[in-house]
This record gives C-alpha cells, sequence and structure tokens, in this order.
C-alpha cells in the first residue's frame, strides 16, 4: 500500500484530510511514527476546522516572510520528523531542493528502527522526484545545546550550524532552544497558542501541505522574496487566531 493509495475518490469534500489520515495509517505501518503521533495531528485537525480549511491571509503574508528568510539565510537547513515525512515529505524534499538546502531528519522519540524508516522513505522520495536533496539525520555529531537525550542530537552542518531553520510540527522544548541558539526559526503550527507557535520566530499558523504548497508557489512563481523589516510576528499571530474566531461565526 503506498502513501497516496486510498479508497476515497477525490471528489470527497474532505478528501485532503483524508488522505492525510491515510498517510499516517501508511507511515504507521512502516514503523516511522511515535505511538502519540495520531492524537498530535487530530489535535491539529481541530483547529484547522477552526480554520475552516483555508490558507489565511495572516498565514499567507507569514509564509512569504518565512520563504524570505529561508532565501536569504547561509545557512539553511528543514527539519522533519516522523509525521512531517509522512505527511509532507514531497514537499519538503521540493522547498529544500528550491533552496538549495539539506533536510534532517530530527525526531522527539529517537530509535534506530524510527530513523531507519523515516530516512528509508525519504530516500525513496527524494530518488522517485529525480532530486538530489542532501538528506542529515543518520549519523548526528553534535548536539543541540539546552536538551538532553537523544532527541538532542543533530548534524553539525545542518541543524547546528544552520541560522534559519523550518520546523514543521515541533516541539516546544527544541524550539525554544533553538531560538536560544539565536537562529531565525520558522515554525508551522496550526496552534497559535502553542509553545512553538509563541516562541518561533515566524508561525505559518495553517495546515503543513497548503503552508509548504505556498511557499513553494511563491518561489517558483514569483523568485526571490523580500525580508520585512517590519514583519510583527506576534500581531500576524493574533490575527491568525482573529480569523479563527471569525470562522466560527461564519454562517
Amino acid at each position: 500500500m503506498t502513501m497516496d493509495d486510498i479508497a476515497a475518490d477525490p471528489s470527497h469534500p474532505r478528501y485532503a484530510s483524508l488522505l492525510m489520515r491515510h498517510r499516517l495509517e501508511v507511515a504507521a505501518q512502516k514503523g516511522m511514527l511515535a505511538d502519540s503521533a495520531m492524537i498530535a495531528h487530530g489535535r491539529g485537525e481541530a483547529f484547522d476546522y477552526l480554520l475552516g480549511e483555508r490558507t489565511t491571509d495572516s498565514a499567507r503574508r507569514a509564509a512569504r516572510q518565512a520563504l524570505a528568510t529561508l532565501q536569504a539565510a547561509e545557512r539553511p537547513v528543514l527539519s522533519i520528523n516522523g509525521n512531517v515525512a509522512a505527511l509532507a515529505a514531497d514537499e519538503m524534499l521540493r522547498l529544500a531542493d528550491v533552496l538549495a538546502c539539506p533536510v534532517e531528519v530530527n525526531i522527539f522519540y529517537r530509535t534506530p528502527e524510527r530513523m531507519e524508516a523515516i530516512l528509508g522513505h525519504l530516500n525513496e522520495r527524494n530518488a522517485a522526484l529525480g532530486l538530489d536533496v542532501a538528506i542529515l539525520g543518520d549519523a548526528p555529531d553534535a548536539n543541540i545545546p539546552g536538551l538532553k537525550g537523544p532527541r538532542a542530537a543533530c548534524h553539525r552542518e545542518g541543524i547546528l550550524e544552520s541560522d534559519a531553520i523550518l520546523v514543521p510540527l515541533e516541539d516546544g522544548d527544541r524550539c525554544n532552544a533553538l531560538v536560544a541558539m539565536g537562529k531565525k526559526v520558522i515554525v508551522i503550527d496550526l496552534n497559535p497558542l502553542s509553545r512553538s507557535a509563541q516562541q518561533g520566530s515566524i508561525t505559518i499558523v495553517d495546515e503543513l501541505s497548503r503552508a509548504l504548497n505556498t511557499m513553494l508557489a511563491m518561489a517558483t512563481e514569483e523568485g526571490q522574496q523580500v525580508v520585512d523589516l517590519s514583519y510583527d510576528h506576534q500581531a500576524v499571530l493574533d490575527e491568525g487566531l482573529k480569523e479563527m474566531l471569525t470562522s466560527l461565526n461564519r454562517p
């Protein structure tokens, strides 16, 4: 069974959501996910309902600033965990290709088996897409300061020495540790009240694949973006929360 081999017809009004759930089911069978993966995804879907399952104006503005920041960085890197690999491996690899940067697998519950499954999936998709993106994570040689245990492990040439990092669906502690290192930390999180969303440098309040496809479209159709020096992280987050509340009042 493949990631996109599901019984639901694409004409189904909630096809995109069903497809994402199916990808998680397949990833779980492959050993890519932590036991809590489905819970985390369900929590995110609840916030997406509040958004009306759409990319809002504030999310689009955050995506543009995120892309500009990654394009302007000297050593950008895209961090991938199990859920991200399951839900949006192709989009992450395509964005890395556009940015000419590596991706690095960095997971909270790190085991050799999970790492092998995730890296295997990413390498398979890299080849299928005809890309040559550097995929790091198999041989970490450094640690993120301020974190303990296996989740602190990282590559020196990847996360450790990066100046801008995209961390979708990230753990709050690790996000805080990356910010403390002085990095520009770009978060994709449907919950604008999460620790990661609040602590990041830029937070895109949107569903993962939509956010990545927004950035990809901007990069391919518009090219180089300009960093907005007046960008207000908290103001954009507050606007995202207001857009959720507005959606609740729609007929």
